[in-house]
């Protein structure tokens, strides 16, 4: 059986810190708390990552690293993008990183963010998921 959520990570060879979001993310997901959640890496570079990219309608091509939590739903047959619970509210931890309407990171390259997706962010998210 498929994971019931699917993590999308949007990415590109070569780039640093989409190694150490994918990284991070296979290490938490190793862990049978998080055997729910399968994951799905779309390169950016390719065809068919950029067509998964734009599909996704949700995320700044200059926040990439970025991830969007989805949930298979039998109705549609297809996993289908998490909304977010509260779209726009503030999140201590996730900060400006967090997508707005779907639930999901993108990098936040400001001086605030640093350009990390902390492991702490992503816990935060995939918890809102199964809440």
């Amino acid at each position: 059986m498929a994971a019931k959520y699917q993590i999308t990570v949007f990415g590109k060879q070569g780039c640093d810190k989409c190694h150490t979001l994918n990284q991070r993310l296979d290490k938490l997901l190793a862990k049978e708390d998080y055997s729910a959640f399968g994951k799905l890496y779309c390169d950016v570079e390719t065809i068919d990552g950029l067509v998964a990219f734009a599909e996704a309608e949700c995320i700044n091509p200059a926040r990439i690293p970025a991830m969007l939590v989805s949930e298979w739903s039998t109705d549609a047959d297809e996993y289908v993008p998490v909304g977010t619970k509260q779209p726009g509210a503030k999140d201590g931890v996730c900060n400006k990183a967090k997508l707005y309407q779907y639930l999901g990171l993108q990098t936040d390259y400001s001086d605030a963010g640093k350009g990390l997706i902390t492991p702490k962010m992503i816990q935060s998210v995939l918890a809102e998921a199964t809440a």
